[in-house]
């Protein structure tokens, strides 16, 4: 039986201590205008944060905060996502009673911030487990993949009613994505709904200051889908299939494979990567082409050129946010001081802006010649494995629509989500119209 403290105490003390102290000390830092405070505070009002991402870089290559620095300057980005000096960031609470509290509560649930996931671990460790899954996550591989994931756009728009209006994310953007990721996992077509939904409960695990009944919702998540990977894990290694988490099963690196642990936070890493931000970039793109529709007829007379609107969607309206790195050692970056333990933020989605990289930034262009040197994918060695996949769901699922809907519209009632790192819709009304020429 699970104890009271198990139960309700742990999960209690781990929320206050990750999430509610966290989001206290952000919200006051953000009155008193700090910028760490003001990004935090603001990204979940879903407002537009252009602004403050000039102001920030405004304040220099890194701009102080509370507790380190934050940068929206592309060449400062690139350098310290590939500097040793800064590492995967990771709440540290030291040996004091938070830090004994936060030991006493700590829980073994899968989560894809913490090791053994990819994006929470560092070198040697990272090396050997990212040249396992880059094996078999190959351009080969997702090449493969293109067909399938244009049949399942093809069949996913061949069900929706043109007539009537419906909700995109929930219809197209978000079925197209899951359906190729269940496929990469050789999840069975009546187990493609379980996916979907966890997918949805832990898309927030990746933000600071969760309110209560979302921490919990997430925690539930993440515990339902870390024992349907058990089951499902176990059930490849009984009969593998062509997919991709069947060949990461039996992959080796000098005789050594992935552990369990490792093969769950690659499956989940997998999901809550391909999956969600996938969602996004679709969500996005619809709502940034029908808002600019030069843009879209642009790229309609000249479709050679949806790969690259694809990158402009990526760098105008980024999937993520931001991440974090702490400071391993003191150092100095981009001719500022860092000292070991400060937290840096890198701010993707404003490096995307940096007027230093890219000509009128706020500008959507999908025929901007350098659309591709964006940062939403990171950099450094935790660059996004699924990088490739994403621009070629973006490409398939944002032509096939747009070719078959040449009249879609947009309604009243999109609303964006409420997540902070991950940036996207939550609903996105539209009418498709009639269909255009297959």
């Amino acid at each position: 039986m699970t104890s009271l403290a198990e139960e309700h105490v742990k999960p209690a003390v781990r929320w206050g201590i990750g999430h509610a102290l966290p989001r206290t000390v952000m919200r006051l830092a953000a009155r008193r205008g700090d910028l760490q405070g003001r990004i935090t505070v603001e990204a979940s009002s879903g407002a537009d944060l252009t602004g403050l991402f000039d102001e920030i870089r405004a304040r220099g290559p890194l701009a102080p905060t509370r507790v380190g620095h934050t940068t929206t300057r592309h060449a400062v980005v690139k350098a310290l996502l590939a500097d040793d000096a800064f590492v995967t960031a990771r709440p540290r609470f030291g040996a004091g009673i938070l830090g004994k509290l936060a030991a006493w509560s700590d829980t073994d649930v899968m989560h894809p911030v913490r090791p053994p996931s990819l994006l929470a671990v560092e070198p040697p460790s990272h090396t050997r487990y990212r040249k396992l899954v880059t094996r078999v996550f190959t351009a080969r591989a997702v090449e493969q993949l293109r067909a399938r994931t244009q049949q399942i756009a093809d069949e996913l728009l061949d069900d929706l009613a043109p007539a009537n209006p419906v909700d995109l994310i929930e219809t197209y953007c978000g079925l197209l994505p899951v359906t190729v990721i269940s496929e990469i996992l050789g999840v069975p077509q009546n187990e493609r709904a379980t996916v979907l939904a966890l997918g949805a409960a832990a898309a927030p695990s990746l933000d600071l200051g969760l309110p209560w009944r979302v921490f919990r919702s997430v925690e539930s998540g993440l515990n339902t889908f870390d024992a349907w990977l058990s089951r499902h894990l176990d059930a490849l290694r009984r009969n593998p299939g062509d997919n991709l988490l069947s060949r990461l099963i039996t992959a080796r690196e000098d005789g050594e494979g992935l552990t369990e642990r490792e093969l769950k936070a690659t499956a989940g890493l997998v999901l809550a990567a391909g999956f969600e931000t996938t969602v996004n970039l679709l969500g996005n793109g619809i709502a940034l082409l029908t808002s600019h529709p030069g843009q879209l007829a642009t790229v309609r007379a000249r479709p050679e050129l949806w790969s690259n609107a694809v990158d402009e969607i990526l760098r105008f309206d980024a999937p993520v946010l931001l991440t974090g790195r702490i400071c391993a050692r003191d150092t100095t970056l981009a001719g500022v001081p860092v000292r070991r333990g400060q937290l840096v933020t890198t701010v993707l989605a404003g490096a995307n802006r940096d007027p230093e990289v890219f000509e009128n930034p706020h500008e959507f262009d999908v025929t901007r010649a350098n659309a591709r040197d964006h940062v939403s994918f990171g950099a450094g060695r935790h660059y996004c494995l699924g990088a490739q996949l994403a621009r070629m769901e973006g490409e398939i699922g944002l032509r096939t629509i747009f070719d078959r809907f040449p009249d879609l519209t947009p309604l009243a009632g999109a609303r964006r989500r409420p997540t902070r790192i991950l940036r996207g819709f939550e609903t996105l009304p539209a009418r498709l119209g009639g269909p255009g020429a297959s």
